[in-house]
């Protein structure tokens, strides 16, 4: 089995045509476009209450606009269903008008193993503002949660945000301990009582509920009750990596390989915390904070070959 570093070679030797690839998350969409010269830029994060084939024919769209003029494109996309995961039906949205010729199309937890371990064994965990686990195996595959915000993403920034703000009406109401955080939410909110309002009422509330993690890793070292909150969140992520081992049978394994990626690993009590609860169920576990990039893996999809027990997972449409 090959790493990402291998396999990226190996796709380069094999195909120089000009590529584009796309991390579609709902924080923010990355894009990479490989040609005579490499460019890179953002945009707007994904929708995953929209359709997603229209918010990914325009990125594409998008990338000809800049000058871009990919032969191929790999595209990992955040809340993409069985349903929308047709590369033939993004292509016929446009794509092909704009003279792409070939469509790889999978779910960000695929990009995100393979943009960090490649074709390897293990597991990798993505937290950003959602969080999803993706284990490989010798000879099966497993995702866990990635669920999204009303039915999962739990140790995700969005899910340790929305903590935040319930500890914080707790102690505002008398329910709960006093915290830092209520004084966190009165920065952005003089009227805490109103924050709900204007909450559910932002199209972008996710995100910006999200934003709360960051704070309440700054405060966590004076404060018990955001301590307890990024504690509960990284046994909440240790669970899924566990879980995601568990079910390939590589929890087995004399050194299961854990990676973990994303924002939410930039506290180092979500380190500790998720470190410590693997090594107490796996001693010999390869436990590393992985400095990858998803758009990695998305150039490595088309390099997934049919024998792969990835394969699955991946959507292709060729002209």
């Amino acid at each position: 089995m090959m790493g990402a570093e291998e396999m990226a070679s190996v796709g380069a030797d094999r195909d120089r045509a000009p590529t584009l690839a796309v991390d579609a998350g709902q924080s923010g969409i990355k894009v990479r476009y490989r040609g005579a010269e490499l460019q890179q830029w953002s945009l707007p994060g994904i929708r995953t209450d929209l359709p997603l084939r229209p918010q990914l024919a325009e990125v594409i769209r998008d990338a000809f606009e800049r000058g871009c003029r990919p032969a191929s494109a790999g595209v990992g996309v955040s809340g993409l269903t069985r349903s929308e995961a047709d590369a033939e039906g993004l292509y016929r949205t446009g794509a092909h008008e704009l003279g792409v010729e070939s469509i790889t199309l999978a779910h960000d937890s695929v990009t995100a193993f393979l943009g960090t371990l490649g074709e390897e064994r293990g597991v990798v965990v993505a937290a950003g503002t959602g969080t999803v686990a993706f284990a490989v195996g010798a000879s099966a595959v497993a995702r866990i949660d990635g669920w999204g915000n009303l039915m999962g993403d739990a140790g995700s920034a969005y899910w340790l945000g929305r903590e935040a703000l319930d500890a914080a009406m707790r102690a505002h109401d008398g329910r709960g301990p006093e915290t830092a955080l209520l004084d966190v939410v009165r920065a952005e909110f003089p009227d805490v009582e109103s924050a709900y309002i204007e909450l559910q009422s932002d199209p972008s509330r996710v995100e910006r509920i999200a934003r709360y993690a960051r704070q309440v890793s700054a405060v966590a070292d004076d404060d018990e009750v955001a301590r307890s909150i990024l504690t509960r969140g990284a046994r909440e992520l240790a669970l899924s990596a566990f879980t995601g081992l568990r079910r390939v049978g590589e929890h087995l394994a004399p050194a299961p390989t854990i990676r973990a990626t994303g924002g939410v690993f930039r506290s180092a009590h979500i380190v500790d915390e998720f470190s410590s609860e693997l090594y107490a169920r796996l001693p010999g576990a390869d436990i590393r904070v992985a400095d990858a990039d998803p758009l990695d893996g998305a150039e490595l999809l088309a390099q997934i070959a049919d024998s792969s027990v990835l394969a699955s997972l991946v959507s292709r449409v060729h002209s």
